[in-house]
């Protein structure tokens, strides 16, 4: 039996919490329908953002613990492509500048188009899977217990946190969406703090042992 301590979990809810309010497509996309929908539409879009989560919880749950457990080059190699692509994300947190987002042209949609549409976008990016693979083995321990079940449980964690994070996006898309559009300032911040926690976590991926 696993058991992920409390000061695990709560760097984990954080770290989470601060990277899925970054700006980006996702947020964007419940942003937009939001407002154009209604709050109703933005909630329906997280589910089904959330919903498309669940293939790569499986992918990576599976697909991870079986690396730890193979080699010590194999968990190096994927050590190796975490850290990089840690690194790729917050040089393009760092240099990324505010978006300008067109309102007017953005596609009407059904409930079910929404929610198919939010499967669609998490579950074929193959940048979640890769994120997940560097993001999650960070918190496990396979020393404590079941690296599958830990994974899994971090997994669904993320889920839940993107969730609360996406659905307050689309409750305050009203005033979000003049600052948004409007505040360099407050888009600069949140990538910059996007673009330090990418850092920490590649630096702990670094240190991170078999």
């Amino acid at each position: 039996m696993s058991m992920l301590s409390v000061d695990v979990l709560i760097g984990f809810i954080v770290a989470s919490t601060l990277i899925s309010y970054a700006p980006g497509p996702d947020n964007i996309f419940v942003l937009i329908q939001s407002i154009l929908h209604g709050r109703k539409a933005g909630i329906i879009v997280t589910l089904g953002l959330c919903t498309g989560l669940l293939f790569h919880t499986v992918a990576v749950t599976l697909g991870v613990a079986a690396i730890f457990q193979a080699s010590a080059v194999a968990f190096t190699l994927l050590k190796i492509v975490g850290v990089v692509y840690l690194l790729y994300l917050a040089f393009m947190s760092f240099r990324a500048v505010a978006a300008n987002v067109s309102m007017s042209e953005q596609p009407q949609l059904s409930a079910m188009q929404l929610y198919r549409r939010g499967i669609l976008m998490s579950s074929t990016n193959p940048k979640l899977a890769i994120f997940f693979m560097a993001f999650l083995p960070q918190f496990a321990d396979p020393a404590v217990g079941s690296l599958s079940l830990q994974l899994f449980t971090l997994s669904m964690v993320f889920i839940v946190v993107a969730f609360f994070v996406m659905s307050s996006v689309a409750l305050l898309s009203g005033s979000l969406r003049g600052w948004i559009q409007d505040s360099e300032l407050g888009q600069s911040i949140i990538n910059k703090v996007a673009g330090t926690v990418f850092v920490g976590l590649a630096l702990k991926l670094v240190t991170t042992e078999r």
